[in-house]
């Protein structure tokens, strides 16, 4: 009888997820304690209208669909994502089986619980692991269960087999540098002053040192906003990184001077700081805050300043937590759970890592929370990478050759943005990341672009990608030599993390220009991108490099940027004056 129980018992558990080792760059640092260690974990519970939401998010972001522009409430939102009760209630009675009181909010149980019980809960091993690169201690366990009476219900229990490695995407080729000393600078400012007078040569800038003023006459942005709070753009700060309000004073005394005075707010996230004297890097912050202003001023600008790493420091009422890792998500709840009026238009972030280095399930369930964000109204946008194909182009699963596309770019309900080099012409720049996705379809959007794209290759590197996947980047922008002030140096800063911002304020000048004509903002973007290429440079020269260890084929991997769509420039650059035509009829470019 007791065989038979235990039988009975092991066929009624689904693994939801297992890692076949731990994951590259990760080590197991020693046990967990069982009853003084807490995880801190968070149930997704399955959406009955996940595929109704969809539809009509993809209905809302198509032009010349009825329903475009008519994005949703927050309390809309809600009633799409609902759980069915029964679903809710299942999990909370398991919880509580186990003396676990949960907290539920809408489609998430969250809850906290020793690492003994959690092991038993989940039928796995908590453990302490570490990244080779820093970050702080982990608690991770390398497979769980449910009982099938609950995978029904649910779509994860995350962080349990999360690991990632999230990361700002600054080149690591030319990365951050300080100019020589101040003379340097002035040399800088100087020169950049100097052709004032003529648009050409300011757009020539671009190709020695990016500046805003040297962007704005290579796009052709000419249109200023009002600085009503009606207008709104974002940029999301991750791994203790504070933009600084002394080294935004300095960018815009030497570069922006029309702005000066101009701030920014901050809002704190999961534990998040703005520490003005933090030792800490602050360079991707600073870059993010310092381009958005400069394209797009004076439209307001929000900081989220997210925590997410390392553990808390423990005391006798207050054992440590793990660090949940998983800025994204508690990013993502913060942001749905706003008030409709507190949303900004755009947010941009210059952050990602590799795909394959988190649960498909993870990647899956927080792409369709970006897309909540675009059903009311927010255009997301992020960095495509620094890693060309990809790093070490190994796969995790079974140490085979593969490119390496990256996340959140490869969600299909973000915009994500490659990088160039260079002008007449602008060239793809040797670190931007591009490919296709493996946990993602190629989306509808896609199909006519990318389809040419690749019947141009033919079987070209077949082997290593997935030819069906969501194709990134989708537009590119300037990527080399951004001029910003960090901790009151000038610094040299490169990577597809300064296309974004760029690309970030140009859009918010066209959802404020939508705003004067009484349209709403674009939301969504992609659906829209790909109906108005023509609205783009394309770029044709140049490529994408990486893989050099892999070397597939006998060499390292490139992907060139050609005519139409390509894995590294994606469209092309924008045209700020056709697509202010085709975003808002009939406003000037003034």
């Amino acid at each position: 009888m007791m065989l038979f129980l235990l039988f009975a018992a092991a066929v009624s558990a689904r693994v939801m997820d297992s890692l076949a080792a731990v994951p590259k760059g990760w080590e197991k640092t020693g046990p967990a304690s069982p009853s003084n260690d807490v995880v801190a974990l968070r149930v997704a519970l399955q959406q009955p209208r996940s595929a109704a939401l969809e539809q009509a998010v993809m209905e809302m972001s198509t032009p010349g669909h009825p329903n475009y522009g008519m994005h949703m409430t927050r309390d809309e939102l809600r009633s799409y994502t609902a759980p069915s009760p029964a679903s809710a209630s299942a999990v909370v009675d398991w919880l509580r089986g186990y003396d676990i009181t949960p907290t539920v909010d809408n489609d998430w149980i969250s809850f906290t619980a020793p690492v003994d019980t959690a092991d038993r809960l989940l039928n796995t091993t908590f453990a302490w692991y570490q990244f080779s690169g820093g970050g702080g201690p982990k608690l991770r366990a390398l497979s769980y269960s449910v009982p099938d009476s609950i995978a029904r219900h649910i779509d994860m229990i995350q962080p349990t087999t999360r690991f990632g490695r999230l990361g700002a995407q600054k080149s690591t080729v030319f990365d951050m540098h300080r100019a020589e000393d101040n003379d340097a600078a002035d040399a800088i400012a100087t020169k950049t002053s100097f052709v004032a007078g003529s648009q050409s040569a300011d757009a020539a800038e671009c190709g020695s040192t990016v500046t805003p003023k040297c962007l704005k006459s290579l796009y052709n942005i000419n249109y200023t906003a009002s600085a009503g709070p009606e207008n709104k753009v974002a940029f999301c700060s991750y791994l203790e990184e504070y933009a600084r309000y002394s080294d935004l004073d300095l960018f815009l005394d030497r570069y922006v001077p029309e702005a000066r005075g101009m701030n920014f707010s901050v809002e704190l996230v999961n534990g998040g700081l703005n520490d003005q004297n933090a030792r800490s890097d602050s360079g991707e912050a600073n870059l993010d805050l310092q381009y958005i202003l400069g394209v797009s001023h004076p439209i307001p600008i929000v900081e989220y300043s997210t925590a997410g790493r390392g553990p808390l420091i423990p005391t006798r009422d207050q054992p440590r937590l793990p660090g949940s890792n998983e800025p994204y998500l508690e990013w993502l709840l913060y942001m749905l759970a706003l008030p409709d009026s507190e949303l900004p238009q755009t947010v941009s972030t210059s952050y990602g890592e590799e795909e394959q280095s988190i649960p498909r399930e993870y990647a899956l369930r927080t792409c369709n929370m970006f897309m909540q964000l675009g059903a009311r109204g927010v255009s997301v946008i992020f960095s495509s990478g620094d890693s060309g194909p990809g790093n070490s182009c190994i796969s995790n699963v079974d140490n085979s050759t593969m490119f390496e596309p990256t996340y959140p770019a490869g969600c299909s309900w973000v915009t994500s943005v490659g990088a160039t080099i260079g002008t007449n012409p602008e060239r793809a720049v040797t670190y931007s990341s591009g490919g296709f996705s493996n946990y993602f379809d190629q989306p509808t959007y896609q199909k006519t672009a990318v389809g040419a794209y690749l019947a141009s290759i033919n079987e070209t590197y077949a082997p290593y990608f997935n030819r069906s996947g969501r194709a990134i980047p989708d537009v590119s922008a300037q990527g080399s030599n951004f001029a910003v002030y960090d901790k009151g140096y000038l610094q040299m800063m490169a990577g597809t993390s300064a296309s974004a911002p760029v690309i970030a304020g140009i859009v918010a000048l066209l959802n404020a220009a939508r705003r004067t004509i009484g349209q709403p903002p674009l939301g969504f973007l992609n659906p829209w991108l790909y109906n108005v290429t023509g609205a783009f440079n394309d770029v044709t020269t140049g490529y994408g490099g990486g893989c050099y260890s892999a070397r597939p084929n006998g060499r390292a991997a490139r992907w060139n940027a050609t005519a139409g769509w390509d894995p590294v420039t994606g469209l092309g650059t924008p045209k700020f004056e056709t697509l202010l035509a085709l975003a808002a009829p009939g406003v000037p470019n003034a």
